[in-house]
């Protein structure tokens, strides 16, 4: 029998046993090791008390740190125009400059047309300020110039006479200004002036409405006048034409001509040289068929011979209703008493009127009405202030609306240019 080989130790370590005279050391799982008590766990719970009482879940778990959130939560909080460009930056910032500058230069001009507006009332004594329009952008730099492209001015309501001017219009171009503007304004020197004066229809039947009578347009240089005048206690409808005229360049008059006053179904007055009183067509008829009126007609020996009728058949006539018959039953009778003057007979015969059917107070009152009592009622005219004495008027038309006469001057001084 084999003995088994001795294997000789190794010598002692000296770390070793320095390891063995210190202190164990706890477990890494939490094990105290051979002969020692393990102590108590006591769990951790994080979750508010509330919660634990309804019996609500526990969402407050932990959970790592999200970093990506955290940046982009800091990159949110940056300025808004941080990445704005800065050329993007630059073109709001002009875009500001440029409207308040434009902002001012619309004050400035605001602040002008008001100077100028009651620069003009003062001048020419309106009883209303005008409307003042500066045209022409920026109007700064036309100021630092001294020289305005153009100014439209509105007057409304110009006394004009019996009358107010609808408007006047004008617009002035190459104006060169004198005192320093928009501060202070002492007057202008107008290159260029056109302009219009308009009379209204409207403003004409208005302000004229004490004789009732209406203006409408004729023709081009003619207004008809149609109203009513009421003459002896009697309204009389009448009918005129004033035809227009320029008076020196600075006024416009009319010429009322072709005037007549109708006696509604009976006759019509015409004053004037050469005029009178004559038939309506209807009366005429109703004579010719009336024996006592055609006799009292014919036997007035001057109406007959204006009639053409000889004597001998007036004799005829006034002797038998057959001869009396076929003279007035002719057609050339009633024509011919359409246009028979009666004026002589209402004055000499004024029982004749009356047998006609004729009041012959009111022709007499209407005799001894002169024609320039009736026109001086249907006759209208106006002038331009005397302040604007370099204003000239022009053509003159009529159209529907109204009158307009064109004005015109060069070189028209306002206010203060010395």
């Amino acid at each position: 029998m084999r003995t088994p080989t001795r294997i000789p130790s190794r010598p002692p370590n000296p770390y070793e046993e320095l390891a063995e005279l210190a202190d164990p050391e706890p477990s890494p799982h939490g094990d105290p090791g051979p002969g020692t008590e393990p102590l108590p766990l006591i769990p951790l719970r994080l979750t508010y008390p509330e919660a634990e009482q309804h019996g609500e879940p526990d969402d407050d778990a932990w959970s790592p740190p999200n970093h990506r959130r955290a940046k982009r939560g800091r990159r949110r909080r940056r300025s808004p125009f941080a990445a704005v460009p800065r050329a993007l930056k630059l073109l709001v910032a002009l875009v500001l400059c440029t409207g308040i500058l434009v902002l001012a230069d619309r004050c400035a001009q605001m602040y002008a047309e008001k100077q100028a507006q009651q620069k003009l009332q003062q001048e020419l004594h309106l009883a209303a300020a005008p409307q003042v329009d500066i045209h022409g952008f920026p109007f700064l730099t036309q100021v630092l110039e001294k020289r305005l492209q153009r100014v439209d001015v509105t007057v409304p309501h110009v006394a004009a006479d019996r009358v107010s001017l609808a408007e006047v219009r004008a617009s002035a171009q190459d104006i060169r200004l004198t005192g320093s503007l928009p501060k202070s304004i002492r007057g202008a020197v107008v290159g260029d002036l056109d302009g219009e004066v308009r009379l209204s229809f409207d403003d004409m039947n208005r302000e004229l409405a004490a004789s009732q009578v209406r203006f409408s347009r004729r023709d081009d240089h003619a207004v008809d006048a149609a109203g009513k005048l009421t003459i002896a206690g009697q309204e009389l409808r009448v009918r005129a034409q004033a035809r227009l005229q320029l008076s020196g360049g600075h006024s416009l008059s009319t010429n009322v001509d072709d005037m007549s006053l109708d006696l509604p179904g009976i006759a019509t007055y015409r004053p004037g040289k050469g005029k009178g009183l004559t038939l309506h067509h209807e009366t005429a008829e109703r004579i010719s068929r009336d024996a006592a009126r055609a006799k009292a007609l014919l036997s007035v020996p001057a109406l007959a011979e204006r009639l053409g009728v000889s004597p001998a058949d007036v004799a005829a006539a006034l002797r038998s209703e057959e001869e009396l018959h076929r003279l007035t039953g002719a057609p050339r009778f009633v024509e011919k008493l359409t246009r028979l003057n009666l004026i002589d007979a209402a004055v000499d015969h004024p029982w004749l009127l009356r047998k006609l059917g004729i009041d012959p107070h009111l022709i007499t009152a209407l005799t001894r009405i002169r024609p320039p009592e009736l026109t001086d009622r249907l006759s209208f005219s106006f002038s331009l202030p005397k302040e604007a004495h370099d204003l000239q008027l022009r053509d003159v038309r009529v159209d529907k609306a109204g009158i307009r006469a064109t004005l015109s001057a060069a070189d028209v001084p306002v206010g203060k240019t010395g």
